[in-house]
């Protein structure tokens, strides 16, 4: 049961299964650490808005920024996609706007392994162990379930001129897909006169 936004009457405390106390009945230690999570929930959910305004605001201004760079020469940018890294003039700060899709399968893949697997047999007198070892390996699932990307398009650097893995290649291209697109700015400050930067940290665990 969600009571957060419930009134409560003065003079109780709801607990935790929705029953109202009251607050003479309390202990004083279970009141001041009442008093304590609901002061450090206010200032997390600030500070979550506030985080929230920044990445809106700073992913506009990249945005504007990056068409005003444009159009000193004559060029239109359209959307967001891409990364960009700016650096202020002395370079001792950089920041950079990235964009990171999530890339899945879909049911090609299957149609592609079957391909693949073909190869695989036909070759088995003449295929190499790590070809083999390296498909293998490219269609291990993590315990999720979950086959690596990655792992698997690599396979398209292979380069093998056989009909058949071609089609399979071409397969696994046409398998892939956005399931979702990621997106976040890092800003950085230069570790000294080093070559180094270093995230200056906007999340709880690397402040």
């Amino acid at each position: 049961m969600n009571n957060i936004d419930t009134a409560v009457p003065p003079g109780f405390m709801r607990d935790a299964k929705g029953r109202l106390d009251p607050v003479s009945r309390v202990k004083p230690i279970d009141i001041e650490r009442d008093k304590l999570v609901m002061e450090i929930v206010a200032k997390a959910r600030a500070l979550s808005s506030a985080i929230a305004d920044f990445k809106r605001e700073t992913f506009g201004d990249i945005a504007a920024f990056v068409q005003l760079s444009a159009e000193e020469y004559g060029a239109k940018v359209g959307g967001t996609k891409g990364n960009i890294t700016l650096y202020s003039y002395d370079g001792r700060f950089k920041v950079l706007r990235a964009i990171q899709d999530r890339l899945v399968f879909d049911e090609r893949l299957q149609a592609a392994k079957s391909l693949i697997d073909e190869c695989i047999h036909e070759w088995s007198q003449g295929a190499s162990p790590e070809i083999q070892a390296l498909v293998n390996d490219a269609f291990q699932t993590d315990k999720a379930g979950s086959i690596n990307t990655g792992r698997v398009l690599g396979l398209r650097r292979l380069d093998i001129k056989d009909e058949k893995w071609q089609r399979a290649m071409a397969a696994l291209s046409d398998a892939v897909t956005v399931a979702d697109s990621k997106s976040y700015i890092r800003v950085y400050e230069r570790v000294g006169d080093s070559e180094e930067y270093r995230t200056i940290a906007l999340d709880v665990a690397g402040a």
